[in-house]
């Protein structure tokens, strides 16, 4: 730490931080008044977290403003974790504690015996130490194996043993991460994990401050943030909050998922990793929005399980997996920028596979030819925002009568373009949809191949799972498309 800092009590009293409004304030009036002069300045609470501004956020200032223990609830991939973490800029820069104490001790009023005799016999010459806010926050992932030792403490035989000390005394305890996280935060995520007697020593300590350890009585005042996080399928599937531990949780606090394509296209852009180096990367706006419409499609799905939910980090990984096909398609064909197409989503099905749980109806279709469907309902939809209501008949007359056309994802941007220009009409609605600009190749072919599997979507074309577009069988193409607009007049 920086000189300027007072390193023995004595001085620490002369400084402003000496000052009793400072020198006695606890960790959640420290939170308060922080978020009180950030809610003065413009700009994001939390920067990193988007979708939130007018939902969550607001709950999770009231929270502290309150001087509220929190739970954060709601189903994976819904930056629980990361708004926790980001609670640490709301302390201050560096907090004074007892040099050598395990539990951050405060000078002025230290908890901890260790710290108690060291300012009884140095007096004002106690030396002092500093931390910084990022240390200030303790984090563990609550499982059924977690004890009260590891959160609590343990009796110690070897400091015991070295110090002379009984098993009763309170320097012979090993203090748990709770403890250790005094006068900080200390969050625990999925916390219907923990065993419920776990939970009990938890609730004991946020609220009476006293715990037992191996039979012998500890008091134990911390200044804690408490927060946690829990999944709603947890309480019926692996576990519950006793009653008395969410008794004691001041706010519960819901989140969710991107409430719109555009606010879920932000998150992944800004989470996805794109900028591959050796190469520049150029994703096109229709690829970016079909990626995070997989999402969209696939969380009102009936065949994916709901409780599960369809985590942010599927397009996020879709999106990479996108990329990289991509990238080794301008590799090997040696070309000077990458530029994803929708026939790469095929490529990245595991993507989307690996994130979903299926409902049993779904387990009989297979996950494969569920995302398959996903990525062609999503090409529809953008497709429809985008160009709704041109004129397609030329294309599926072409394909009828005998056309074919072969996709591949190792052509070249400029042999697909080609390719694309033989089918009637398609280059044509492209630029008059402004679906891609002239002499722009890459964009073209991902704009052609949006529209060719937006007719596959409303069954009037076929696909195989080579990329080969062609005829679509007449009995099931009418059959289904009068199932498709029967269905979304």
């Amino acid at each position: 730490m920086s000189s300027a800092f007072p390193v023995t009590l004595g001085a620490l009293k002369r400084s402003p931080h000496g000052v009793p409004e400072l020198a006695l304030r606890s960790v959640k009036d420290e939170m308060r008044q922080n978020l009180l002069r950030r809610l003065c300045m413009s700009g994001p609470l939390f920067a990193g977290v988007i979708g939130y501004e007018d939902t969550v956020m607001p709950q999770i200032v009231n929270a502290v403003l309150s001087r509220h223990n929190f739970i954060l609830l709601g189903l994976r991939g819904q930056a629980k974790s990361r708004i926790l973490r980001a609670l640490v800029t709301l302390l201050d820069d560096a907090m004074p504690i007892v040099a050598g104490s395990e539990v951050n001790d405060n000078p002025f009023a230290p908890i901890s015996r260790y710290s108690k005799l060291l300012i009884e016999e140095m007096g004002d010459e106690t030396p002092i130490a500093w931390v910084e806010r990022d240390s200030r926050y303790v984090e563990k992932l609550a499982t059924p194996d977690v004890t009260i030792a590891d959160l609590i403490g343990d009796l110690d035989p070897i400091k015991a043993a070295r110090g002379g000390h009984m098993l009763s005394d309170e320097l012979t305890i090993h203090y748990g991460m709770l403890p250790r996280a005094n006068r900080g935060i200390f969050a625990l995520n999925e916390l219907p994990d923990l065993a419920g007697k776990v939970q009990v020593g938890l609730f004991n300590v946020m609220q009476e401050g006293d715990v037992q350890i191996k039979g012998y009585p500890v008091r134990l005042p911390l200044d804690v943030q408490l927060c946690f996080t829990a999944n709603p399928e947890d309480y019926t599937a692996r576990g519950k909050i006793i009653t008395p531990l969410k008794d004691r949780i001041g706010s519960e606090i819901v989140t969710h998922y991107p409430e719109t394509v555009e606010l879920g296209m932000a998150i992944t852009a800004q989470e996805s990793w794109i900028t591959r180096g050796h190469r520049p990367v150029r994703v096109p706006a229709i690829v970016s929005e079909v990626v995070e419409r997989v999402a969209f499609e696939a969380r009102a799905d009936r065949r994916v399980d709901k409780r599960s939910g369809v985590s942010q980090r599927m397009p996020i990984t879709l999106l990479e997996n996108v990329v990289s096909n991509a990238e080794r398609r301008a590799v090997t064909n040696n070309e000077e920028e990458v530029v994803p197409r929708l026939s790469d989503l095929y490529a990245a099905l595991t993507a989307i596979t690996g994130k979903i749980e299926l409902e049993y109806e779904g387990e009989l279709v297979g996950g494969g030819v569920i995302a398959r469907e996903l990525i062609r309902r999503a090409a529809d939809r953008t497709f429809e925002e985008r160009a709704g209501g041109i004129d397609t008949d030329e294309i599926v007359m072409w394909f009828d009568e005998g056309g074919a056309l072969q996709v591949t994802d190792d052509s070249t941007a400029r042999a697909m373009e080609e390719a694309f220009n033989i089918v009637p009409d398609l280059i044509r609605i492209v630029r008059l949809t402004a679906l891609a600009e002239e002499g722009d190749a890459g964009e073209t072919v991902a704009a052609c191949e949006l529209v060719l599997e937006a007719l596959v979507a409303r069954k009037r074309l076929a696909r195989s799972d080579g990329g080969q577009y062609g005829r679509a069988l007449p009995e099931k193409r009418r059959r289904n498309n009068e199932d498709f607009f029967g269905n979304n007049a």
